[in-house]
């Protein structure tokens, strides 16, 4: 049985925005990464804000960091994910409801194609 055969006369999808995102997602999260921190960093050092301002402030910015990569998982998993579906269609078995009288197990309909 071959499982990953491919539907004829399928034509791939040209590739398009998702390799784009994939290809700049590593810079998009470094420097999501490092701009609050470098603000954070340098705010520490001047000592301008008193601690209890600067602990809330490093607090927020530590969440701030971890929702930017959390947003980052999510667009590049849908890049993958659109990736994915661009490639070549594979044709399924096809799936016979309990109650089919008339089924012939030998005789695949799909085995033409």
């Amino acid at each position: 049985m071959d499982y990953f055969r491919k539907l004829p006369g399928f034509r791939r999808s040209a590739s398009g925005l998702e390799w784009q995102v994939l290809r700049k997602l590593p810079w998009i999260l470094l420097l999501g990464t490092l701009i609050p921190a470098a603000f954070v960093y340098v705010l520490y050092l001047s000592e301008l804000l008193e601690p209890k301002v600067m602990d809330k402030t490093i607090i927020i910015t530590i969440a701030v960091v971890i929702l930017h990569w959390t947003l980052m998982v999510v667009v590049g998993f849908a890049a993958f994910i659109v990736m994915i579906m661009k490639g070549p269609a594979y044709v399924a078995d096809p799936y016979y409801p309990p109650d089919f009288k008339d089924r012939d197990d030998d005789d695949d309909p799909l085995r033409g194609l």
